[in-house]
């Protein structure tokens, strides 16, 4: 009986993580259309959006939705561990501005794959600050990540400019860039778990973006017109959606058995980047995320891996 619990709240976990991609992927779709704007013919007469414009905007939903939770929870919207919160809020905010425009100027495959390596730089800022170990078997699985990200940096060299997508390499560093920031904001998160709930950690980031990315805006405000409006609201909504899901995934079961399955996301942006955006990578492009997701996804398995091979005595 007990093995049937553990099974079904393993499967509703699996569930959650692939509903939760599927809605950053909508995410990530839109924000991609936005950020073409007259360019893309998916959405005729769209204008262009700027990124930071797209993070204020999602910012202000996820602060609506997310105070009106605390108050009908009787909960501080300030939090109690303040110092960490606005680690995370701040690390958070600059990752996904970062995130949104790699979206922009990168294949919509490597901008989301590149993003996948925030659970590595989880693991190396967890080493630095939480002093937690590191294992031999996860450097190996790190180093595999790193050098799908040197095989995408080689495409350039080996394209003829013509009938593959070339990289941009100033945004392929800065989705790196971003990766870092995501893995500050999930070392912050480690640390908070003892201090605060999550919608308390949520709220943070909107808090922090909202006033930055207002003052941003007042120099390149584009105001929505007609549809442009519902694409912000899907935006900021599917983006609450995924966060919730993801954190009800791993709720359900442990990291080790949910995670590998968030990386879905890569895959899925992979498609939609071909057969949508007509995004035509090399077959150096493709090994370079295959590598990215081996070393990310085995790097997050790596505790359960040791057990399963260590000899029992």
């Amino acid at each position: 009986m007990q093995n049937d619990i553990y099974l079904w709240q393993m499967h509703k976990g699996i569930l959650y993580i692939i509903l939760s991609g599927l809605s950053f992927l909508v995410v990530n779709f839109l924000v991609k259309i936005m950020g073409a704007g007259p360019e893309q013919q998916l959405l005729p007469g769209t204008q262009k959006i700027p990124a930071h414009e797209l993070v204020l905007a999602r910012s202000i939903i996820s602060f609506v939705i997310s105070y009106f939770i605390l108050k009908n929870r009787g909960l501080s919207i300030l939090g109690n561990n303040r110092k960490w919160l606005l680690v995370r809020g701040t690390s958070g905010m600059i990752a996904l501005t970062i995130f949104f425009y790699s979206i922009h100027y990168l294949p919509l495959a490597i901008a989301s794959t590149v993003q996948y390596l925030a659970p590595v730089f989880t693991v190396l800022f967890a080493l630095l600050f939480l002093k937690e170990k590191v294992l031999k078997l996860q450097w190996l699985f790190i180093l595999i990540a790193f050098i799908g990200v040197g095989l995408i940096s080689f495409n350039n060299l080996l394209s003829d400019g013509k009938s593959l997508v070339l990289i941009n390499y100033t945004w392929l560093g800065l989705g790196i860039v971003s990766a870092a920031f995501s893995g500050i904001a999930y070392t912050a998160i480690v640390k908070l778990k003892a201090t605060d709930t999550p919608i308390n950690i949520v709220i943070y980031f909107p808090m922090l973006s909202i006033p930055i990315m207002s003052v941003w805006c007042l120099f390149d405000f584009v105001l929505p017109q007609g549809k442009e409006w519902l694409i912000l609201l899907i935006i900021g909504i599917f983006t609450q959606i995924a966060q919730v899901l993801l954190t009800k995934a791993l709720h359900e079961d442990k990291a080790s058995v949910i995670t590998p399955f968030q990386y879905l996301g890569a895959v899925y942006a992979s498609f939609v980047g071909f057969f949508v955006f007509d995004e035509r990578l090399s077959f150096l492009v493709y090994l370079g995320i295959f590598c990215i997701l081996i070393g990310v996804v085995f790097n997050a398995i790596a505790p359960k891996l040791r057990v399963l091979l260590t000899p029992k005595k």
